[in-house]
């Protein structure tokens, strides 16, 4: 079993406690020289409920992530993996470049 970190379990609780599929909610955690990246799947008909209107779901989702790496000395970052199944094509936007773009 892998080993499970703090951040990565504050994301699963998060997450779980959100979506209507808390059984399909899997975190990725890699580390490199710019820190955490935590990769979030999900089941395609939870990512309304974890992007939220205009992306603020996501947006305090990221902002907690940061309170915990900093607890942490680390810095976490949030991808939002597109589910298999969702409504994206293959020209458009990810949804981490939608939800950036709105960062006014």
């Amino acid at each position: 079993m892998a080993e499970k970190y703090k951040d990565q379990d504050f994301l699963e609780y998060v997450i779980k406690s959100l979506v209507g599929y808390p059984d399909d909610v899997k975190v990725d955690r890699k580390v490199d020289e710019m820190g955490v990246l935590l990769t979030l799947h999900i089941h395609p008909e939870d990512m309304g409920r974890i992007i939220g209107r205009s992306g603020n779901t996501a947006k305090a989702i990221r902002t907690l992530l940061k309170v915990v790496g900093r607890a942490n000395n680390a810095l976490v970052n949030l991808k939002i993996e597109e589910p298999e199944g969702g409504r994206r094509s293959a020209s458009t936007q990810s949804v981490d470049d939608v939800v950036d773009d709105l960062k006014l």
